[in-house]
């Protein structure tokens, strides 16, 4: 029973994680925001994480070194932004 409510959280974090990165780039693309502004990192960094939870709870190795990177990114351009 707990490993169901783990795997549900897992999804709706994992889905979380997909939508914020397509709305950053929707956002961007419409330039609606900048992309080196607070909110399209945030997005993009969050959404990462969120990919990294469930792609760990699947095993998908491919998608955990991917977003890893992703969240990387992410957050040092935040700290970019923060810092200036």
């Amino acid at each position: 029973m707990a490993m169901n409510i783990k795997n549900k959280y897992a999804e709706i974090i994992g889905w979380y994680g997909a939508l914020a990165i397509v709305i950053a780039y929707a956002l961007v693309s419409f330039k609606a925001i900048q992309s080196d502004g607070l909110i399209y990192q945030l997005l993009n960094l969050t959404g990462a994480l969120g990919i990294i939870v469930i792609s760990l709870v699947k095993k998908v190795k491919q998608s955990i070194v991917l977003n890893m990177f992703w969240a990387l990114i992410a957050g040092i351009a935040l700290i970019g932004i923060l810092i200036k």
